[in-house]
């Protein structure tokens, strides 16, 4: 077996509501800026909390250049936008993505729920035969990692990964795991999810939804805002990139993923703290190597306070700086675990630490020590990251990034 090659983020694409593109969407991040606005989706004119994070300017026809958005659903349009924006970035030739071994991991929560949602209007109001003959086709969630191959002419693995809030950190260390063993020449990896009522209903019942703002590890802390948007990134070989003088955001050194399965909501300790571990070993780096952790961060009092207790567990009393980027883009379910890689891999790149950006006093009980990053970014040197996605049922994945050396 030849030797595991090292492997590059050198493209970043992002649509989100506070900013389309890595440039607009980092500026947000810095500034702290909050996308959260009244829900224009669907009627939440019935639920007490009626706010979300969308995506309000998106005009994905603006954005994809073969993919007919009128044939897609809306996570789809923004998988492959966020995809051909990262090739963009990358400035590196479609053709040749095409013409090599290059596929596309996506992860979701809640795959093409609006789709779906149309549908079941369509045939409870007016009957089987008079739904729009084009929604079942694009209902399976299977067409979210497709429309990305479609709109790039990919023709390597075309994979919709369903675990939920981890699932674009599992897309990125399953598409890191074909690079670095030469089973593809590049690969596109991400998420995406848009706001739908079945996600706003379904949080709402778990008691776990913010009525206005999303506060994570704030001591008001009562929710997630649900939100929605694409974020992917383009994982090349080191050489490859280095011979064709791509710049370079950072490097994926390693992932850990496990699933303990104890509780369908609840969150354990234990668990995220292995899985860390897991990472580290990967990654072959020490929890002292890291300077920044991107929190899974959803703002509910009790992920906030496993998460942390996780954290502490594996890091003792020197904990690096945690922060939610929650906090201004809301919860994007599958596609979360993304922008976490994007915000991460733009530290490393630009020198400073995203900030949790709607905290106001920190929940004493989560403990001394904890630096939230409150407010706005602040300059750091960010050599090694770490990026946390947790999902129900135990789902737990932590990605660690590092500069290239």
């Amino acid at each position: 077996m030849s030797e595991p090659r090292r492997v590059v983020i050198t493209g970043l694409g992002a649509v989100s509501c506070i900013g389309i593109g890595v440039e607009a969407f980092v500026e947000g991040l810095r500034a702290g800026r909050t996308g959260f606005s009244p829900i224009r989706s669907f009627d939440a004119s019935e639920f007490p909390s009626v706010v979300a994070a969308e995506v309000h300017d998106f005009d994905p026809a603006a954005l994809v250049e073969r993919l007919d958005p009128g044939q897609w659903g809306r996570s789809g349009q923004f998988a492959a936008a966020a995809a051909r924006l990262a090739v963009r970035d990358a400035g590196i030739d479609p053709d040749l993505l095409s013409a090599r071994r290059t596929g596309s991991i996506m992860g979701t929560t809640a795959g093409e729920s609006q789709v779906l949602q149309a549908a079941v209007e369509q045939w409870v109001g007016n009957g089987l035969k008079n739904v729009d003959p084009r929604l079942p086709g694009m209902t399976p969630v299977s067409q979210i990692a497709n429309a990305v191959s479609y709109e790039l002419r990919l023709s390597g693995d075309s994979q919709t990964i369903p675990t939920a809030c981890s699932a674009s950190n599992m897309a990125l260390g399953y598409a890191f795991d074909l690079v670095r063993t030469g089973q593809a020449d590049f690969m596109l990896a991400g998420g995406a999810d848009a706001v739908n009522r079945a996600c706003h209903a379904g949080f709402y019942r778990l008691g776990a939804l913010a009525e206005q703002v999303c506060r994570p590890f704030d001591v008001n802390r009562s929710g997630i805002i649900t939100g929605e948007g694409g974020a992917v990134l383009l994982l090349e070989p080191l050489d490859h990139a280095l011979a064709r003088g791509a710049r370079i955001y950072a490097e994926v050194l390693g992932y850990g993923v496990n699933c303990d399965a104890r509780h369908m909501v609840n969150p354990d300790a234990d668990s995220i703290a292995e899985c860390i571990r897991i990472a580290h070993r990967y990654a072959g780096v020490r929890a002292e190597q890291i300077d920044y952790i991107c929190a899974h961060g959803t703002g509910t009092p009790t992920n906030d306070l496993t998460e942390v207790k996780a954290v502490r567990e594996v890091f003792g009393d020197r904990l690096p700086p945690v922060s939610s980027i929650k906090s201004m883009i809301g919860h994007t379910m599958g596609a979360a675990s993304a922008f976490g890689a994007i915000a991460c891999s733009k530290a490393i790149e630009e020198g400073f630490l995203p900030p949790t950006a709607t905290v106001q006093e920190l929940d004493p009980a989560l403990g001394e020590g904890l630096d939230v990053v409150p407010g706005a970014a602040r300059p750091a040197s960010v050599q090694v990251a770490q990026n946390q996605g947790l999902a129900f049922g135990g789902n737990n994945v932590v990605t660690i990034f590092g500069r290239l050396r």
